[in-house]
């Protein structure tokens, strides 16, 4: 157990919609906050104007509450008339930009653009890369090297600046993560990062560090892409004089190929989704069919296992189990079957009432398009219980019962024209006529009494299975198709069964 309360955060940019690795991040600090009694808390890291998109921040708030991993402190559950918008924190970020500037721990850099740019095309006709940090900063336009009357007068005249970090030239750090181990570090490779922006916004840098610190996060659980500006952050940490909070770099979601970084791109080739709600002319998981609960449980297991072959846990029993040490270091190969293979999983343990509600809008729908051979039955709970029981272990999603059974509901109207062929023999109309006599005389419709009196009339016949079942099938739905027979002409009735049998005969 962590000696201080646990607080992590989830901090993405509302730049667009929230990609599954984003969503698995969320999914990692809500887990280890949740086993260790602490807070999950959202912020908004909004300080890139330029990048900033419309709807975005609403999206990402919709998709943990789908997921069903709802935030402690956020937007909208703000606590001690604190903010959770980096965008409207700037005086906070202000106070403390001026205190390293006090401290010499920062600077003010006058470099123009068309400046830093001759800088960087100079070195590359050299074979070099140029950094603004120790070994150049003394000869650039900044306030090291400005007289402070110089800088004040530039000041007062709106002079765009920014304020960079002043890296130390020679030190080594040493800095630990709790899934990587312990890393080493030269400080004289880093450059001197602008901190704050000639916009008056502060950089990801210091507003993520100084909110880390408000907001007292013990850990930051966040993307391996963050990894590289651990050091920074850790020498600001030291800037301030604060004890910093324990760091987790998580490993990339891969492609379905394991090379690369997963995008959007992956999912409109491979036709499966990367985000959990549509965006735009992308369509999400849960539009797509998906049970949040399913897409919970795959995608904690996307870098991290607790130790077993278990592939199915609730909830609770992810958090439960969920170990920051147990995650993985190297990234996590994404499979879109794999996905399917969960909801399909997750689909069989849903009782019969909550498969009937979920599929009730997908049949209200359909029924409008087409004829329903018996509205008064067709339409009760206990009628849709009972074709879902029958077709849920061939479904992977609830949009999947209707293809898969829409003969409960409707007359077939035509055949399929490759099995007719096959299966529908010279004397198929009067075998079938004859078994039609059978059922009409038949009081007990249930699916064992027509399975056994089938068997022993073929048997007495002296028929093959073979000449009787595909062409009955064909008759009652349509196709070579669906669940056990005799169970869909128990549940269709015997009215409809003869009924069928009759159609079937006469355009066949």
């Amino acid at each position: 157990m962590p000696l201080k309360p646990v607080r992590v955060r989830f901090a993405p940019s509302p730049t667009g919609p929230l990609h599954i690795g984003g969503l698995r991040t969320a999914i990692y600090n809500y887990l280890y906050a949740k086993k260790h009694g602490g807070e999950f808390i959202l912020r908004i890291e909004d300080t890139d104007r330029k990048r900033y998109v419309q709807g975005a921040e609403d999206y990402i708030i919709r998709a943990l509450e789908w997921m069903n991993i709802p935030f402690d402190e956020g937007p909208g559950k703000e606590t001690n008339n604190a903010s959770y918008r980096q965008s409207e924190r700037s005086t906070i970020y202000k106070t403390y930009i001026k205190q390293l500037l006090d401290n010499g721990k920062a600077y003010i850099a006058f470099d123009s653009s068309e400046s830093l740019d001759t800088h960087r095309k100079e070195h590359e006709l050299k074979g070099k890369t140029f950094i603004y940090n120790w070994h150049n900063r003394n000869k650039l336009d900044n306030s090291l090297n400005l007289s402070k009357e110089e800088v004040s007068k530039r000041l007062e005249k709106n002079v765009p600046y920014v304020v960079r970090f002043l890296s130390p030239d020679s030190k080594k750090l040493v800095l630990h993560d709790v899934i990587r181990g312990t890393m080493e570090i030269d400080s004289s490779l880093l450059d001197d990062k602008i901190l704050f922006k000639s916009d008056g916004m502060p950089t990801y840098h210091l507003a993520n560090v100084v909110d880390d610190h408000l907001m007292e996060i013990s850990h930051v659980i966040r993307g391996e892409e963050w990894l590289p500006s651990l050091a920074l952050h850790i020498l600001l940490y030291e800037a301030f004089a604060w004890d910093p909070p324990i760091f987790a770099h998580l490993p990339l979601i891969l492609k379905p190929e394991g090379k690369g970084k997963l995008s959007k791109r992956d999912g409109a080739k491979g036709g499966f989704p990367v985000f959990p709600l549509a965006w735009e002319d992308s369509i999400g998981y849960k539009e797509e069919g998906y049970f949040p609960d399913a897409l919970l449980n795959y995608l904690s297991l996307l870098g991290w296992n607790p130790g077993t072959d278990q592939e199915i846990f609730n909830k609770q029993q992810l958090i439960s189990l969920f170990e920051l040490e147990r995650v993985h270091k190297a990234g996590a190969r994404f499979d879109p079957e794999k996905t399917k293979w969960y909801n399909h999983e997750y689909l069989q343990h849903r009782t019969p009432a909550e498969l009937t509600q979920a599929f009730l809008p997908i049949l209200q729908s359909q029924i409008k398009e087409t004829r329903v051979f018996n509205p008064s039955v067709t339409s009760s709970p206990k009628y849709i219980e009972t074709t879902l029981i029958l077709l849920k272990e061939r479904a992977t999603f609830v949009k999947d019962f209707w293809p898969l059974g829409e003969f409960f509901y409707h007359t077939p109207e035509s055949y399929n024209e490759k099995a007719v062929r096959k299966r529908w023999k010279p004397n198929t109309n009067l075998l079938l006529k004859d078994l039609n006599s059978e059922f009409e005389r038949v009081e007990d419709f249930s699916a064992n009494h027509l399975e056994e009196l089938t068997k022993n009339w073929i048997t007495k016949k002296e028929y093959s299975f073979g000449e009787v079942m595909p062409p009955l099938r064909l008759a009652i739905v349509g196709d070579l198709k669906g669940p056990h027979l005799f169970d869909i002409m128990s549940v269709i009735g015997k009215e409809e069964t003869i009924r069928r049998i009759n159609m079937a005969i006469d355009k066949l």
